[in-house]
């Protein structure tokens, strides 16, 4: 490739994209919680009649962000809705590359950052609450549904969830699946290396009054209709039989770049083949690392999240020989986006 085309190729990659005639808007706002003290704080893209300039959003010195209309108007009618959950450590602008191009297609989409952990709370006895994350999803539900001036009326029949890493398990539960404790705990005890393992450790969401009765209730939301997994953790703990009669359509998506301590063979492979196969579609991507599906690195970004916390450059790291990671993150875009359109 010639050096001013192959410039011009990576220009364009680390372009934040928004594209004029599908203008997105962009609201933050916060959930209270007088009951259980955990208060959510919830970023929603959405299909806006904006005729403003956008903003950059979710953007600092590590992360590329993405455009939108800070507070515009809504477009008007009914719109699908997307809830996201993020991973351990992460929060809600790490996919905010996949909210934007999904508001763009017509979405509202939301995402909250999960009390305990987050990179911005990592509060012990929040983080152990772990059965609380997909309750989290439907208290999003419920503010959407319940408030459609600021961010569009939501259409109730068509809504999903999307999680990555520690967010696909919370996603999985929404959607009806069940966790086993024990079931989890032997499992671990074979594979104490495993990243599920150490951070369910770390969480210790059993050294909490009730924590085990917690964590194997009945976490669903009957609203949800469709889930999507983006490589995720503690798939192993979830029974087989709760997983044998999921009732919503759920595409399991995995990377496909080896991993010694999350291997989408032990993880989201594992859990595809044990969920309904007329419901479910399972798909690989080769060059994808675990980190993949968090938003672009800047250039430099990996010597600054290594002097911070040594090792942490990994998150900017997709597989040997991988493709740019927008192209990676397209191409998840159209799986969800055919997915969700079925």
């Amino acid at each position: 490739m010639k050096a001013p085309l192959a410039a011009l190729l990576l220009m364009c990659l680390n372009a934040p994209a928004f594209a004029a005639d599908n203008p997105v808007g962009f609201q933050t706002t916060n959930l209270p919680d007088t009951h259980n003290n955990r208060p959510l704080e919830m970023a929603v893209w959405y299909p806006a009649a904006a005729t403003a300039k956008p903003k950059l959003i979710a953007d600092n010195v590590v992360f590329i962000g993405v455009l939108a209309v800070p507070d515009a108007a809504p477009t008007p009618g009914k719109h699908p809705l997307v809830v996201l959950s993020h991973g351990y450590g992460g929060n809600w602008g790490k996919q905010a590359w996949l909210a934007s191009a999904l508001a763009q297609q017509g979405y509202i989409v939301a995402a909250v950052n999960h009390p305990g952990t987050t990179s911005q709370d990592r509060s012990a006895q929040a983080a152990a609450q772990l059965w609380q994350r997909p309750r989290d999803l439907s208290r999003a539900i419920d503010a959407l549904l319940a408030q459609p001036e600021p961010f569009g009326a939501v259409d109730s029949g068509r809504i999903a969830v999307v999680g990555h890493s520690l967010g696909g398990w919370t996603v999985m539960e929404t959607a009806g699946a069940r966790f086993d404790p024990e079931l989890f705990a032997r499992d671990c005890s074979a594979h104490p290396t495993l990243v599920a393992c150490t951070a369910y450790r770390e969480m210790n969401p059993e050294g909490t009054p009730n924590g085990k009765e917690q964590l194997a209730a009945d976490l669903s939301d009957k609203r949800v209709s469709a889930v999507v997994s983006l490589d995720l953790g503690l798939s192993r703990g979830f029974t087989d039989a709760s997983l044998a009669v999921l009732p919503v359509r759920a595409l399991v998506i995995a990377a496909g770049v080896p991993s010694a301590d999350l291997p989408a063979q032990m993880e989201s492979a594992d859990m595809a083949k044990r969920l309904p196969k007329a419901s479910t579609q399972y798909v690989e991507i080769r060059d994808a690392s675990h980190f993949s599906f968090m938003s672009q690195c800047k250039p430099g970004a990996a010597a600054i999240l290594d002097a911070d916390v040594p090792g942490d450059s990994i998150i900017c790291q997709d597989g040997p020989d991988a493709r740019p990671r927008p192209i990676i993150q397209q191409q998840v875009i159209t799986l969800i986006s055919q997915f969700l359109a079925r």
